[in-house]
């Protein structure tokens, strides 16, 4: 997955640059201005030592600099995440230090005879050390919070794409199950109906393994659907009537595959009755980019229970499915009163 912007390498680099920068110009913009009346006393001949004080505040933001990226990138990994916190204290004692010993010799070697004592250096570099210290170690602990969330959210990211994987591959299997069981109905009667059916089911492959990766136009989902339909009324002509209400809708939308037709599978699996009284109503439609969808079949609560036993899991599938890719933007109705059984759906697209 593609870092967004911010996150690039040469982003980060930059930011750190820039940082810096305005570290090392501090002193200079922190400066306080010299009154506009009085002009500036001009400063005692100092021999040159200007410029050893320019050379050694240089040196010492360098030493800073350097004091951080160890810090952040070798003594917190090592020490403050293993709960060393002994050899971390000890370790930056020893950092102080060395850079006392090269104020002091820089000292001695330019200015002599000032600052020849310690605690002027200490003094002067304390509250810097420390100041870097620990914005390193909270830059280092958000940035690695950071990454660990973004590593757990791509996890749960991978593990909901395989999920939902599995969840189709399922569907899949069932659905084509009671197809095939069609076809093999109207080739044993030698129907007229086999081959345009044929072709039908193999439109409806098609959009399965190579259309349905992703969102999907609603108007090809609509397609996939009446196939389907049609593919079932032939199998259960004359023992159910299906009414199908296809109402307007923008086919400019977008939704999920696959995720209606486990309602209709339903309908025709529960909604066949040895009477030939069997009966299905569909309908569809879509408003302010919300798509209102319904199935109601009849049926009989002993027959019902003694399907559901060998049923596939289409429905739960479904459920899930929509639990996962939709979540609050999706109403999931589901009821039965005795002789019908009713499906309401609404998502917003």
């Amino acid at each position: 997955m593609k870092p967004a912007w911010y996150r690039t390498k040469s982003i980060g680099v930059l930011m750190h640059a820039v940082i810096w920068l305005l570290f090392f110009l501090l002193p200079i913009l922190l400066r306080p201005p010299y009154p506009s009346h009085q002009p500036p006393e001009p400063p005692p001949p100092m021999e040159g030592r200007n410029e050893v004080f320019s050379w050694f505040n240089f040196f010492t933001d360098l030493w800073l600099i350097l004091v951080f990226y160890f810090n952040t990138q070798v003594l917190v990994p090592a020490y403050i995440y293993k709960r060393k916190y002994g050899a971390f204290a000890v370790s930056h004692v020893l950092i102080i230090a060395g850079l006392l010993t090269f104020n002091y010799v820089l000292f001695s070697l330019f200015i002599q005879g000032t600052f020849l004592s310690w605690h002027m250096p200490l003094q002067f570099i304390l509250f810097p050390y420390l100041l870097v210290v620990a914005s390193g170690m909270i830059y280092r602990l958000i940035r690695d919070k950071m990454q660990e969330e973004q590593f757990v959210q791509e996890k749960e990211n991978e593990n909901l794409k395989t999920e939902l994987s599995l969840l189709r591959l399922q569907v899949s299997p069932h659905f084509m199950f009671n197809v095939l069981n069609n076809m093999v109905a109207l080739a044993r009667k030698q129907s007229e109906q086999l081959e345009p059916s044929l072709i039908k089911l193999s439109s409806l492959m098609r959009y399965m393994l190579y259309e349905a990766e992703g969102k999907v136009l609603l108007d090809k989902e609509i397609e996939y659907l009446q196939s389907f339909i049609d593919l079932q009324r032939q199998r259960f002509e004359g023992s159910i009537r299906v009414t199908v209400n296809a109402g307007y809708y923008d086919n400019h939308l977008y939704i999920e595959p696959m995720l209606l037709i486990p309602f209709v599978e339903n309908a025709f699996k529960h909604g066949q009755d040895i009477t030939g009284d069997g009966q299905i109503q569909i309908e569809w439609m879509t408003k302010d980019r919300t798509l209102f969808f319904t199935v109601r079949n009849k049926y009989t609560a002993d027959e019902v229970m003694i399907r559901d036993k060998t049923s596939g899991i289409g429905l739960q599938n479904v459920k899930r499915r929509l639990n996962l890719l939709y979540r609050e933007q999706h109403t999931l109705t589901i009821r039965g009163d005795g002789e019908w059984f009713d499906v309401f759906l609404q998502i917003t697209l």
